[in-house]
């Protein structure tokens, strides 16, 4: 019998690959112990619950989103520059962390109320980065001066979000002819 030997970051990982294609609740830690070559019992020896991984996946995953907005927003130069670095970052989230990004964005529902809380409130802070960007432009005449930041934020973050369900690598868009197609797209929106 062959055994591996598998760290915490593994069962994360796996964790995250199977709650990306199969849902949190269509995952059993049955199912990932098959994944990592286990008995689902096995698996407590890394963590406590299930649900110990969704809070794992989706945290890793709201950090992954801040750090990109974190650099967009020291970007030099215009707001239509730094607004082009989050909807940059945003991309390169979910494309080089499709299984981190696709459950945080999908199934952080699932958690409990105290992370679900802690989560919401990631959420809004990554939403602000969009609205102060939006809002600079308004105000220095680069985006029109009626965009409402708020609302022009959560349009943008949809179609960001969205991507996870459509695009394909090796497809009719590389990811910088994604984001060139993106950011012209939001940018004939807001000027």
């Amino acid at each position: 019998m062959v055994t591996t030997k598998n760290s915490r970051a593994d069962v994360i990982a796996a964790a995250g690959r199977l709650f990306s294609q199969k849902g949190y609740h269509g995952t059993s830690m049955r199912d990932l112990g098959r994944e990592l070559g286990l008995l689902g019992s096995s698996l407590y020896a890394h963590v406590d619950s299930k649900q110990d991984l969704l809070v794992e996946v989706v945290e890793a995953g709201g950090q992954l989103f801040q750090a990109s907005a974190d650099a967009a927003i020291q970007v030099e130069g215009s707001a239509e520059a730094r607004l082009r670095a989050l909807i940059d970052g945003h991309i390169e989230v979910v494309l080089e962390n499709v299984d981190v990004a696709r459950t945080f964005l999908n199934e952080a529902r699932d958690l409990d109320h105290e992370h679900r809380e802690k989560v919401l409130k990631a959420r809004d802070a990554y939403e602000s980065a969009f609205r102060a960007v939006i809002a600079e432009g308004r105000d220095d005449g680069s985006f029109r001066d009626d965009v409402d930041p708020k609302t022009a934020a959560i349009f943008i973050l949809s179609i960001l979000n969205a991507i996870e369900r459509w695009y394909r690598p090796g497809g009719r868009l590389d990811r910088a002819r994604l984001v060139d197609e993106v950011t012209a797209f939001v940018e004939s929106g807001l000027t």
